[in-house]
């Protein structure tokens, strides 16, 4: 495993607040009552869509265990490895990105003591060698990017042709600025400042930029809540949203 540090070759768009606030939470992050629960009610459904994507756009049988063997994943934004670790066991070799130091050291010492060789590097995508990987994940990052286009521009760079991206985030509607933040923050299900609102991006937007980038977005399902399901993959885009994308032709 390597903690290398990736400089970037173009446009920023990492937010250094928005490293030094994750980073602030990385100690604490592989604890499930602690600062990121919310992550972790989030991983089990996000999974899931993302073992749906590999089944679909691979063919895959949906009893192997390993539907990832020989495959190459990238996880942007992977703060701590919460979702590069399970990724990790379906068979992929990983590398995970984040923006924080903090995190890339906590995820590394994580996967160490789990036994999983994750490559784990700190900074900017301009670096990565283009089209290295089959399958690319970032779930809820583009909200706390410096230059979203720029973002999803390198994206789609590190996607190689034939592979597929999952994409998660937060909706700006009245309810996700509702219940996202204001009352989220209040009872404490995310720490205060993780989220501003103003940054959220609408899936039409979203898509918009991916078709800028040469993607092509799936129609997306919305991860809701309810007392009786919990978190789940919905038809309300409302507050959160998750989809695919791939190149075009």
């Amino acid at each position: 495993m390597s903690n290398a540090t990736l400089q970037s070759s173009g446009s920023a768009t990492i937010r250094p607040e928005e490293a030094r606030h994750f980073g602030a939470l990385a100690a604490d992050w592989w604890n499930p009552k602690g600062s990121s629960a919310m992550l972790h009610k989030l991983n089990p459904v996000r999974l899931s869509f993302i073992r749906a994507a590999i089944d679909t756009h691979w063919g895959a049988d949906s009893d192997d265990l390993r539907p990832l063997s020989g495959k190459s994943v990238l996880d942007v934004g992977c703060g701590a490895g919460l979702l590069c670790e399970p990724l990790a066991r379906l068979g992929a070799t990983v590398t995970g990105v984040d923006a924080a130091e903090e995190n890339i050291a906590a995820a590394q010492a994580h996967a160490e003591g789990s036994g999983l060789p994750i490559t784990y590097r700190h900074g900017e995508l301009g670096q990565l060698k283009p089209g290295q990987f089959d399958l690319v994940t970032s779930m809820e990052v583009i909200e706390h990017v410096a230059d979203k286009r720029a973002f999803v521009t390198e994206l789609a760079e590190c996607l190689s042709p034939d592979g597929v991206m999952v994409l998660s985030t937060p909706n700006r509607t009245a309810a996700s600025r509702l219940l996202l933040v204001k009352a989220a923050e209040a009872i404490g299900a995310v720490p205060k400042g993780t989220h501003h609102w103003e940054d959220f991006i609408t899936p039409e937007e979203f898509a918009a930029l991916l078709d800028e980038a040469g993607l092509e977005a799936s129609v997306p399902k919305g991860i809701g809540f309810n007392p009786m399901k919990g978190l789940h993959i919905s038809e309300d885009l409302s507050l959160n949203y998750i989809f695919t994308a791939r190149h075009k032709g």
